[in-house]
């Protein structure tokens, strides 16, 4: 059960305050104190709006479209939109609830021909122009009825085909190495003007794009923007960690967004909802701004701050990790003592230990053996304690990193789990990379891992765990589903539910959110942990664009950028690496105490600067002063703007030396890091001017308004 629907069913009735009374007339209710508006009457299912905007939401859309195993569309088409259930929803009751910090619309829709109702939270931050929208399903009639699609919001933009023309659309592929690669087009080049005003109908097609597997970020990111000329703009992100897919098509009467959550015919997607049952969509939030991308992205990034109100952001702590071009999943007694001392020399406060401590040397390729997480006896000369003793005297916490999810193929914890607690399709375990998947829906895949993390923070004071997910198991399981796409989003809720428990018996507990990097950067899961690895890139020259995007779609709190330096490395290159963990937090890997004294400088300065700058990044909006960077682009920057003014962080990866220019700068610029500017940026009528040397090159600067 989401939060806000939780909360509004424990409401007493007598506080659930009626909206507005249905009498058959058109209603219009406002969400909350200036954006949105819900809209409906006796012939029409509620939709959403912009009060003042005609760009931005129409009547014609509904609010949630319904697809069955017995009935999809009212009108063929490709799109998720005019759905047969959807368009037979009438409102049967408009409800609200407020506190401090947002208020909450309850939408109550029913149709008369299934049985379903539909319940839709819509929650809007007081002062925010962001709503997140939950549906509840509920069966009323009396035959299951098998859900293969809930929009759990549709919104329409533009009020013409004509509207369309002049729309561009941000998206992000994503990979392993190459996560969030942001590309901003022409809607039209992806939604062809096709006349549809001559022919007299709506569209057939749509523009798709979904994740597969249980992957939520592995090929694209959930978010999205769609911006007019005039500067309005609208941006989003689905909350799931299973499968989503984001729909946009176009009618005669203008645009259709689609937000969905795991779907039959791109996730293998249906649930069956007996008489009397639930189903609950997936959260979705929608963000609409007169700025443009960034004003509708700064919208967003205010949101996701209220989302996480109840995490504590007063500790930004700098980590130390062992793994990133340094002891790669190798890590032993004698490798590890000095980077310990060298950690905590640079003023790093968690130390890390990464992948590996649980295997033994001789066993080499380990990944078929996790399950158990008990450490090697054979790699810590007196045992890991000794390592972690040492952490917590110099000063640091100490972290450890964990896979909970998986168990080895060649672990013991394979055979001694029941078969029920791992993923099953057509009545076998599901195997990718020679390990099986624990399926957190279970009580014996939960009490292992509860044992395990109990364990670890009892033997060793761990007060940190890096959670890593590096197999992408497929659809899901079909085990008490009624298809594999309903079992992983059971799982995934499961696993999120496990996590908020694991923070409920160990409260100050940090956890970082990482998957190969940022294959699972979703915020289900950011919601409820502290800190997102960005990448597994290990070349420094190519991780800024992904650094300077990840803010679109991670708060610039959460964005654990690698600054990994190495002894080989000139003192451009340390500063370039270094500037890319400064532009997030900070997170910093590499032999340090091999690093020449010059270089140690660097490190020191860096962190000393971070830990300056970042009680700002719980308040920073970020912004793209060249536009949202290519994975190719020679120059990339990253604004956050605070209340001490606006940080700039510059990468310029052309191998002549130049004058790189920001426009639109205004102000006073200094020079933040390195220390001693050589030559000093300046400030013109064009904008910020940056002198660069040859090769690479990265400043972090400080814009204040004159």
């Amino acid at each position: 059960m989401t939060d806000a629907l939780q909360r509004l069913q424990t409401i007493p009735a007598p506080e659930l305050r009626a909206e507005s009374r249905i009498n058959g007339t058109s209603e219009r209710v406002r969400v909350a104190d200036s954006t949105f508006d819900v809209v409906w009457s006796a012939n029409e299912p509620a939709a959403l709006v912009v009060h003042d905007s005609p760009f931005a939401g129409r009547r014609s859309v509904p609010l949630v479209e319904i697809f069955t195993a017995k009935e999809q569309r009212a009108r063929t088409s490709q799109a998720y939109f005019r759905s047969a259930v959807g368009a037979r929803m009438r409102v049967t009751a408009v409800t609200y609830d407020e506190d401090a910090t947002a208020r909450r619309t309850l939408v109550s829709q029913c149709d008369a021909d299934t049985g379903l109702e539909a319940v839709t939270v819509i929650s809007q931050p007081w002062g925010v122009s962001t709503v997140r929208a939950q549906t509840r399903l509920r069966n009323s009639g009396i035959s299951p009825v098998v859900v293969t699609a809930v929009t759990s919001l549709s919104f329409g933009f533009g009020v013409s085909e004509s509207d369309l023309d002049d729309v561009k659309l941000a998206v992000a592929d994503s990979e392993w190495l190459a996560e969030d690669r942001w590309s901003e087009i022409p809607l039209r080049a992806v939604l062809p003007g096709v006349s549809l005003g001559f022919h007299d109908q709506d569209g057939r097609g749509h523009y798709g794009l979904s994740s597969h597997g249980a992957w939520s970020s592995g090929e694209h990111v959930p978010c999205g923007i769609l911006t007019a000329d005039d500067g309005r703009a609208l941006a989003w992100q689905i909350e799931t960690s299973a499968g989503w897919h984001i729909d946009i098509s176009q009618a005669r009467d203008g645009g259709v967004l689609s937000l969905l959550g795991p779907t039959d015919l791109e996730n293998h997607f249906a649930h069956r909802i007996a008489p009397g049952e639930i189903f609950d969509a997936v959260p979705v939030s929608i963000a609409f701004s007169r700025d443009g991308r960034d004003g509708a992205v700064g919208a967003l990034t205010a949101y996701r701050r209220w989302l996480r109100r109840d995490q504590n952001t007063s500790s930004l702590p700098i980590v130390y990790n062992d793994f990133m071009n340094t002891l790669m999943g190798q890590p032993t007694t004698e490798q590890l003592l000095p980077l310990v001392a060298a950690a905590a020399e640079a003023g790093a406060e968690v130390f890390c230990i990464d992948a590996g401590w649980f295997a033994e040397p001789e066993i080499g390729d380990w990944w078929a053996t996790v399950g158990e997480w008990q450490e090697a006896t054979t790699r810590f000369t007196a045992g890991l304690k000794q390592v972690t003793d040492e952490i917590l005297a110099r000063g640091m916490q100490v972290g450890l990193w964990l896979e909970p999810e998986v168990v080895g193929a060649d672990s013991p914890a394979a055979n001694a789990l029941p078969n029920e607690a791992f993923f099953w399709r057509h009545d076998q375990r599901v195997m990718e990379h020679r390990r099986y998947h624990l399926d957190f829906r279970h009580p014996a895949a939960r009490a292992h891992m509860d044992e395990v993390v109990d364990r670890i923070v009892a033997d060793y004071g761990v007060s940190y765990i890096k959670l890593d997910y590096n197999i992408n198991p497929g659809a899901g399981t079909e085990r008490d589903a009624t298809a594999a796409g309903d079992g992983l989003l059971g799982h995934t809720r499961a696993f999120r539910d496990w996590l908020i428990d694991v923070q409920r018996r160990h409260p100050g507990l940090l956890l970082e959110n990482c998957s190969s990097g940022a294959m699972r950067a979703d915020y289900s899961l950011l919601e409820v942990t502290h800190q997102q690895s960005t990448s597994d890139q290990q070349d420094f020259r190519l991780y800024p664009p992904i650094a300077a995007s990840a803010p679109v779609s991670i708060l610039p709190e959460q964005c654990a950028n690698w600054a990994y330096p190495a002894v080989g490395m000139t003192e451009e290159e340390t500063v370039f690496t270094l500037v890319t963990g400064l532009s997030g937090r900070l997170y910093l890997s590499g032999f340090l105490h091999e690093l020449t004294d010059e270089q140690r400088v660097l490190v020191a300065d860096a962190v000393q600067l971070h830990k300056q700058l970042r009680p700002a990044l719980v308040t920073a909006v970020p912004f793209w002063p060249l536009g949202l960077p290519s994975w190719e682009s020679d120059t990339i920057a990253l604004g956050l703007r605070t209340d001490a003014g606006d940080l700039l962080f510059v990468w310029d990866r052309h191998p002549d030396a130049r004058t790189v220019t920001i426009p639109r700068v205004t102000g006073t610029a200094a020079q933040l890091f390195p220390a001693v500017p050589a030559p000093a940026p300046t400030v013109t009528t064009e904008g910020l001017q940056l002198q660069t040397p040859a090769g690479t090159v990265a400043r972090v600067l400080r814009i204040v308004a004159s």
